[in-house]
């Protein structure tokens, strides 16, 4: 916690309870949750907080660094709050999204960078298939 109210003072942004709650929630889980799902999450604990409030923290959130936004082609964003980079995979049947920390992609960005002449600033992977669950 100490990470993130430095970065805010760093960042000169105002740690507010909402944007705590929100970064609390993602750290608190494994899942990738949409903004919807946060908001629902959360709500108990603060009923006057807006589906709109969650959206803004999330935003400030990514762009200072402490969560990840994924785009897996639904058509919304999920969140992640590990930021070390990693591969995730998701299930096309039920959507759950999981990570892939053991799988080592490194050596990608270089490869990639080596191919194209661009400095790759960052990437994300995403596999697709059907969970155990859903097989």
């Amino acid at each position: 916690m100490e990470n993130i109210t430095a970065i805010f003072k760093e960042k000169k942004l105002k740690l507010t309870p909402q944007r705590l709650a929100v970064y609390k929630y993602l750290m608190s889980t494994t899942e990738h949750p949409s903004a919807e799902l946060i908001y629902k999450a959360i709500q108990p604990d603060y009923p006057t907080m807006s589906l709109a409030t969650v959206y803004k923290a999330l935003k400030t959130l990514v762009e200072v660094g402490l969560i990840q936004e994924l785009n897996v082609g639904e058509g919304n964003f999920r969140y992640d709050g590990t930021i070390k980079p990693h591969p995730h995979v998701q299930c096309i049947e039920c959507g759950k999204v999981d990570d892939l920390h053991s799988l080592d992609v490194s050596h990608l960005n270089e490869e990639a960078s080596n191919q194209s002449g661009y400095k790759i600033l960052s990437s994300q992977m995403y596999f697709y298939g059907r969970c155990k669950d859903c097989q």
